[in-house]
């Protein structure tokens, strides 16, 4: 696995894992709307306020995610139009080293 992947695999997992933060605050700001006071409604202002900054960086990153996959796919294609036979290539010989691998018990 190179290092571009690598560094996009490592972005999902972080957008994975912020999405359940944010999930996880929604939750904790249902629980306690019930509770009163000076502290806890400042609390409660500054969580909601973090919480909206933190989706729309989310919702960005995501959307940038989203955009260079859809980049080297696009590039891919190309590539595979441009050199098929490479192509063919390239693929019986992943296929024949994953059966090699898959083979050795």
């Amino acid at each position: 696995m190179n290092a571009a992947s690598q560094t996009e695999v490592a972005k999902e997992r972080l957008i994975k894992d912020f999405k359940n933060v944010v999930a996880d605050t929604e939750d904790l700001l249902r629980a306690t709307a019930s509770q009163t006071g000076e502290k806890v409604a400042n609390v409660r202002a500054r969580v909601e306020e973090g919480l909206a900054v933190t989706k729309k960086q989310l919702a960005d990153l995501e959307e940038g995610l989203v955009e260079k996959s859809k980049a080297a796919a696009r590039a891919t294609d190309e590539l595979v139009q441009e050199h098929p036979w490479k192509a063919v290539g390239v693929a019986a010989a992943v296929g024949f080293l994953l059966g090699m691998l898959t083979s050795r018990r």
